[in-house]
């Protein structure tokens, strides 16, 4: 019997040993810090003089390291490797590729306080948030390699007299894989692996925020004996090579995790059929959202504000399912708020390089000056009713902050700000909350938090989110419990560590043999 699958679990920095260890580890990337890296194309390291340099988001001042940067010519070369290796890869049996998959897995559990470190530096993680993280990229790769084993046995079909029937999946062909910053772990890990270990080679192209740490992940599956030309490394300029990775008739696929403008461009471009491609491109988007969570009047109202300001504001809020927008019921409205923002005067903000604490800087000047804008908008829009500070002197901090009394079409409820800005706003009764909730484009995730079956009866259809959770917060879905993906312009509801996901990769097919 086959045992079940377990996620890994997160560690406890309340413990003394734990913490040690991971100062341990932040001492051993500081050492590291400033090393050049190369691309990967078939197994090969190529060093270009143009780099991209990676800074530590909370002390801009000084870099992670410089990693080369990927032409179009090295994307020809990249794919042609790619090409010859889905020649030998695809013939591995289902077992022996989830088998690479877990060999990695064992070697990041091995250095998981490492990896987080390196989460730290490269991406601004704080402690809970980067090993959070890791797991989850140790999630992705098991997971997947137990699917694919699974997949691999097919599925059944019905026989006739004389007529035998067999459905099952093979590989598609070389694809592209395009990350984003914010899981620069999790996420690189889960939208490459699970093509790979699905039998197709990838074309890496990892965020140029944080490219240091999906070297990292390279390096590993290298140590985990996936053959040369099935995993090609090519950072680059979004500008420069983006498109041309998109258009390239070879590219069987693109799975993609980032902005909505930049996912929909995607799927525009993808859908024309270049000259001598010879298939249609499948993409895999996952494009963001403007997350709500609702408040009942009938509710546990501790539960609810602790569940607001910690989806709101973990990671500082640079996540797809962060919690923007709190809709509460007039009846408790007051309540919540004031006690969402005692809650939140305990929040520490700092350098999760130098210490433990719960909210780092945010990625970068842009995203800076983005989120600082979205402010200003909001003392116009609503009332500032805690927060507001931004300090860009030594790294790129804003501080949690809370705006009140919103209009549900106030910009700051409708646009998706990706920072540690969370707006309230009230209803009047739960026909209100629901029309609030599903008044944006995306549909991502939400959540509701009441003691009433009947209402969360009616949000279990009627809130249209890929993810909805009743009476927890709205983030942190975990592999193989909560599979992740959303509707509307969030994307194509892909659901990523789920039992469907890795058929995006690969193809049915049904041979029938009369004897």
């Amino acid at each position: 019997m086959a045992l079940l699958f377990k996620h890994e679990p997160f560690t406890d920095f309340n413990d003394s040993t734990n913490c040690q260890a991971f100062e341990s580890a932040l001492k051993k990337v500081k050492g590291e810090l400033g090393k050049e890296y190369p691309l990967i194309i078939n197994g090969e390291e190529i060093y270009t003089e143009d780099k991209l340099v990676s800074v530590n988001p909370s002390n801009k001042e000084e870099v992670v390291g410089y990693v080369s940067k990927a032409t179009k010519e090295h994307v020809d070369q990249a794919m042609e490797a790619a090409l010859e290796a889905f020649k030998t890869w695809r013939s591995w049996t289902p077992k022996e590729r989830a088998d690479v998959l877990y060999k990695a897995a064992a070697i990041v559990r091995r250095r998981k306080h490492e990896f987080s470190a390196w989460l730290a530096y490269d991406a601004g993680k704080p402690w809970s948030q980067g090993d959070g993280g890791v797991a989850e990229g140790i999630d992705f790769l098991e997971y997947y390699a137990r699917q694919m084993v699974e997949l691999g046995q097919g599925k059944k079909v019905e026989d006739r007299a004389n007529e035998q029937n067999s459905y099952f999946y093979q590989p598609m062909g070389p694809g592209v894989v395009i990350p984003p910053w914010n899981f620069a772990f999790a996420i690189v890990c889960g939208t490459a692996v699970a093509p790979i270990v699905a039998g197709n080679p990838v074309l890496l192209k990892p965020s140029e925020n944080t490219p240091v740490i999906a070297y990292k992940l390279v390096e590993v599956l290298k140590e985990a004996g996936l053959p040369k030309g099935v995993l090609n490394f090519v950072p680059g300029d979004p500008a420069e090579i983006g498109d041309y990775l998109v258009d390239h008739k070879d590219t069987h696929f693109v799975n993609f995790t980032g902005s909505r403008a930049t996912g929909t461009r995607i799927m525009e471009r993808a859908a024309k059929v270049q000259e001598g491609q010879q298939f249609l491109k499948r993409v895999i988007a996952e494009m963001g959202g403007k997350d709500t969570i609702i408040v009942d009047n009938d509710a546990d109202l501790d539960l609810a504000a602790d569940a607001i300001v910690h989806s709101a504001f973990g990671f500082s809020g640079q996540k797809c399912s962060a919690c923007s927008r709190a809709i509460i019921h007039q009846d408790v409205y007051d309540e919540v708020l004031a006690k969402a923002i005692e809650l939140t005067k305990e929040l520490t903000v700092g350098n999760p390089t130098e210490e433990n604490i719960y909210m780092a800087a945010v990625i970068n000047q842009k995203q800076f000056d983005k989120i600082k804008n979205y402010i200003e908008i909001g003392k116009q829009e609503g009332e500032l009713a805690y927060g507001g500070q931004t300090d860009d002197s030594q790294g790129y901090f804003v501080h949690p902050t809370i705006f009140k009394d919103l209009d549900p079409k106030a910009r700051i409820m409708q646009e998706e700000i990706f920072g540690p800005v969370v707006a309230f706003a009230k209803a009047s009764d739960f026909d209100e909350l629901l029309e609030i909730a599903n008044n944006t484009e995306y549909g991502l995730t939400g959540a509701v938090i009441s003691n009433n079956r009947r209402h969360l009866n009616r949000a279990r259809y009627e809130f249209h989110v890929g993810n909805l959770y009743f009476n927890r917060g709205c983030t942190a879905a975990i592999v193989g419990y909560q599979p992740f993906g959303g509707f509307k312009m969030s994307g194509t509801d892909s659901k990523a560590g789920g039992p469907d996901y890795l058929q995006h990769f690969l193809e049915a097919k049904v041979v029938s043999e009369v004897y």
